[in-house]
């Protein structure tokens, strides 16, 4: 089966005011839909592990994933994630609302 990229959206919230939430998108290439949210995770755990011991945060891995912008007072909610095709919001080819 050929790789397809993917979007895999983890909500967050900050750890300590829970009025602050949000989604932390991860993209690249992968398989199935679980096979991306496996990957994904597998790049935020390298992330965040080079991080606590005060490395450089890899870059991007195979497939083009990767997690930058780590922020450690905010928790991702791995249980909530949803994996689904990327959509890229700058492709030419989308309807646009307007007219150029």
């Amino acid at each position: 089966m050929p790789l397809r990229y993917f979007e895999v959206d983890v909500p967050i919230h900050h750890t300590t005011n829970h009025q602050l939430h949000g989604v932390h998108v991860f993209t690249g290439e992968a398989s199935p839909e679980n096979e991306a949210l496996h990957i994904a995770h597998a790049a935020y755990d390298a992330a965040l592990a080079a991080q606590q011991a005060g490395l450089e945060i890899p870059g991007m891995q195979a497939g083009g994933w990767g997690a930058r912008g780590l922020r450690p007072d905010w928790a991702l909610d791995w249980q909530a994630a949803k994996a689904g095709p990327w959509n890229n919001p700058n492709d030419w080819t989308r309807k646009k609302p307007y007219e150029l």
